[in-house]
């Protein structure tokens, strides 16, 4: 039967947004005469709660820039005092960020780092617990030349510039390294869980393997054990079937999305659910096979890339590498309110991870000192976004 699209034409605001066609009811993006195949909303979401839908266009507006001259950056945290800790997934140093001076100081290094000459491992992902004003600890995922792995850390401030941090103590190891699809980014939900994402390593069998922790989002007690109510007993397995994760956020009603590397075809934004399959290696983007389970919404991936995500006004926010622009995915309950908007396309060149200080307001940072962009004067920089 022939598709029929439903076609919005794509537009312009000042922040510079862009809107892409819905998906055909076929499962097949739309496309027009002159177009590459753009963006697409699922019509078969996992159904859920249903607050008031996101406005079909926001905006995105920089407002400042916070800090420059960084390092590869790519785990952002922000402490309880409003200060930020940035890695340097190159040189395994953490860096405190003030936003309201726009001060760089290193607190310390992460022992044990390794990063392959043009790979995508080294320090990744940082993560503040929960009880960080009893415990001081941060969380940091990183490469090692074995394998990856989750440490925690005390940050002491009152300590020598530099020496701030303690020795890690490793709570997850034996998680696959390889030179790209490392994943990495972690997070502590609502459920005072941490979460992390893992790649497959460019193996493809691991992310249907349950005896790996590759192509996986993983759940963990602040120690690093299985929680008792996880899918899989005795497992830190969450979800599996992915074949890079790099982007965890949650919507106020508690769902955890995800952003996901395709391979040739689409990027993925994705809704988990406990114990669910997403279909890597078998399907890529929206497949309609009822083993798996299809994204929200899917990018071509020349357009996308994407890394980090948060959640803010409404909609997902993505930070997109090869696409170079930042995604406002806006939200209606677990689908999407209407197809994705685009902004800032090709301005800052890559963008890594995005951090929601408030319901309007983004910290965004770019990544063109990783060996595959084009660094320019100030690369890279931290980028204060307001947005509705």
């Amino acid at each position: 039967m022939a598709a029929v699209a439903v076609v919005l034409l794509a537009g312009c605001d000042g922040g510079g947004g862009t809107t892409s066609p819905l998906l055909s009811p076929t499962g097949r993006p739309a496309r027009t005469s002159a177009a590459a195949p753009a963006p697409s909303a699922s019509a078969a979401s996992p159904s859920g709660a249903t607050p008031s839908a996101a406005p079909a266009r926001g905006t995105a507006t920089v407002t400042g820039t916070v800090a420059t001259h960084l390092s590869t950056p790519w785990g952002v945290a922000q402490l309880p005092d409003g200060a930020l800790l940035v890695a340097s997934r190159d040189s395994g140093r953490i860096s405190r960020v003030d936003p309201d001076k726009g001060t760089v100081a290193e607190v310390g290094s992460v022992p044990g780092v390794s990063h392959p000459q043009g790979g995508e491992g080294g320090l990744l992902g940082l993560a503040v617990s929960p009880d960080f004003g009893s415990d001081q600890m941060v969380y940091a995922y990183f490469t090692t030349e074995s394998d990856n792995r989750i440490a925690r850390m005390i940050y002491d401030p009152s300590r020598p510039a530099g020496e701030q941090l303690g020795a890690p103590d490793t709570i997850v190891r034996d998680i696959p390294s390889g030179t790209l699809h490392n994943g990495g980014r972690i997070a502590f939900g609502p459920d005072g869980m941490l979460y992390a994402g893992t790649g497959e390593t460019g193996n493809r069998s691991l992310a249907q393997n349950m005896s790996s922790l590759g192509g996986k989002i993983l759940r963990m007690t602040p120690d690093g054990q299985p929680p008792q109510d996880n899918p899989f007993p005795g497992s830190l397995v969450y979800s599996l079937g992915h074949r890079n994760v790099q982007g965890l956020a949650w919507d106020p009603a508690g769902h955890l999305w995800a952003s996901e590397f395709g391979q040739d075809k689409w990027d993925e934004l994705n809704l988990i659910e406990p114990g669910k399959n997403y279909g890597w290696p078998v399907v890529e983007g929206i497949a309609h096979n009822p083993a798996y389970v299809d994204p929200v919404a899917q990018w071509p991936t020349d357009q996308a890339s994407p890394s980090g995500i948060a959640y803010a006004a409404g909609s997902i926010w993505m930070a997109a590498l090869k696409g170079e622009r930042l995604w406002r995915i806006p939200l209606n309950g677990t689908h999407t309110a209407a197809p994705p908007q685009a902004f800032f396309t090709h301005t800052y060149g890559r963008l890594r991870t995005v951090v929601a200080l408030d319901d309007h307001t983004l910290l965004l940072t770019t990544s063109n000192t990783d060996g595959r962009g084009t660094p320019k004067p100030g690369d890279d920089r931290l980028l204060r976004v307001s947005v509705s």
